[in-house]
């Protein structure tokens, strides 16, 4: 494993030499480690968060390995556990492993021994774990919730069907849309992408299905449309909910009879594709609204698919940290960021109503304004700080009262905002929870120029 996702393991002993050792230890081959000095600090550690390995000694003053066992089965399946016993208590490991452990160690012990033993225990976590990395590219994490939406895309990704994935700004839509694209049989041909909301409304038909020469004013040359191009692949309609009301139909029966004509062509074009759309809004709503039609989502809601929220996997944070930093500093060629457990509690506790991207900007930051440093609480308090002082100056409340204008209401929340990223609309846009482009047309609906905040 790397270290921008390691395995972590927690270490359970009353003695302090042991914990320093084992921890040390593990350190050394890359391991992210807690400990604990009995049974109740473990069963406290084991409810944050969840290990891929916990090695606890059998006998201690307030309890026994069972009972750091049976907390770990509590809280995750998964979890590897070896025991540390005296010879005398080997009776009582060996009734351990008929009901759940995985192996056990007679004291005192050689850390020859110890890294056999956890070999042995973590051969499956770690082919597990390898299998995901280099299906899911950056797909980092091993919550429950996580998992299973990327077992169900690996299932989605040995059919043609169409998929529609319905998540919040910031999990990682896209990253899922290339997992299933590299898991399945076209994972050779092309994955292409086009974002919904992204293109002028009026040159969205041109960019799905491509233009002639002459076709419209500016047309100086031929152009080939994204479903063209994803021949043989993949095609991500990225914020479909984005998509005009007036070309639906022509998607519809693009996606029904995999053919299409050019923009001042007559002549049918045939593809062989597989359609991932995704989307931050409820589209069945959207049906309801009257805003998108019920026959094109349910064409594209073959198989549905969802991904968690950075608030539902908690457990990722450190992790996803790590790949952060591992990630950001390759990129400048710098040393790494190194992350105090106090700054690791900051980014557990926080909100991140932004989930990954919002986690994974805030690590950019970081690693580029403290190149090589340990960061702590404070650096964490510090940065946020900036960021809210920042847009401190122009927020301002409305005057709420019965009666008041809802689209005073609305116009208000939108300036604070803005003002709030500094007039950066595409992660005002995130935070609202709507697309780029429903955020530019209530800038020149309000007209509030975002340069006026910047």
């Amino acid at each position: 494993m790397s270290s921008a996702n390691p395995l972590s393991v927690l270490i359970v002993d009353d003695e302090a030499g042991i914990r320093t050792a084992l921890r040390a230890n593990f350190h050394r081959n890359g391991w992210s480690v807690e400990t604990a000095a009995g049974v109740d600090d473990a069963k406290r550690l084991l409810e944050r968060r969840e290990f891929h390995l916990v090695v606890s000694d059998m006998r201690m003053p307030d309890g026994d390995g069972l009972e750091v066992m049976r907390a770990v089965r509590k809280a995750s399946s998964t979890t590897a556990v070896i025991l540390l016993t005296a010879f005398g208590n080997v009776p009582d490991a060996v009734h351990a492993m008929r009901n759940g452990a995985f192996d056990y160690l007679t004291k005192p012990i050689s850390f020859d021994q110890l890294e056999d033993a956890v070999a042995r225990v973590m051969q499956p976590t770690r082919q597990t774990a390898a299998t995901h990395a280099s299906e899911s590219r950056s797909i980092v994490g091993r919550a429950p919730a996580l998992l299973r939406a990327l077992e169900r895309a690996r299932a989605a990704a040995s059919t043609d069907a169409d998929v529609l994935i319905e998540a919040e700004s910031g999990t990682g839509k896209e990253l899922l849309a290339r997992f299933i694209h590299d898991a399945s049989k076209r994972s050779q041909k092309p994955f292409v992408a086009v974002n919904c909301a992204a293109v002028p409304e009026h040159l969205l038909e041109s960019e799905l299905f491509g233009h002639a020469r002459g076709a419209f004013t500016g047309a100086t040359s031929a152009k080939t449309g994204k479903f063209e191009m994803a021949n043989g692949g993949t095609l991500l309609l990225d914020e479909i909910g984005e998509m005009p009301l007036n070309l639906q139909p022509k998607l519809l029966r693009a996606l029904q009879e995999r053919e299409f004509e050019r923009l001042g062509e007559t002549r049918t074009i045939k593809v062989d594709i597989r359609v991932v759309a995704t989307t931050n809004v409820q589209l069945a709503a959207m049906v309801e609204d009257g805003k998108f039609r019920s026959d094109l989502y349910y064409r594209l809601n073959v198989i549905p698919l969802t991904l968690p929220t950075l608030r539902e996997r908690p457990g990722d944070i450190e992790a996803l940290a790590h790949h952060f930093v591992e990630k950001f500093a390759s990129r400048a060629g710098e040393l790494p960021v190194q992350l105090s457990p106090d700054f690791l509690e900051r980014l557990k506790s926080h909100d991140w109503p932004g989930n990954v991207r919002e986690l994974g900007n805030f690590m950019r930051r970081v690693c580029s304004l403290h190149p090589g440093v340990v960061l702590d609480a404070s650096c964490f308090d510090q940065e946020f700080q900036v960021r809210t002082k920042a847009a401190s100056p122009a927020l301002q409340m409305p005057l709420v009262t019965p009666g008041s204008s809802i689209r005073l209401l609305e116009r208000t929340h939108l300036e604070n905002t803005l003002a709030m990223t500094q007039g950066n609309r595409t992660q005002a846009a995130e935070m609202l929870g709507i697309s780029i482009r429903t955020m530019r047309n209530r800038i020149r609906e309000y007209g509030l120029p975002p340069r006026r905040y910047a």
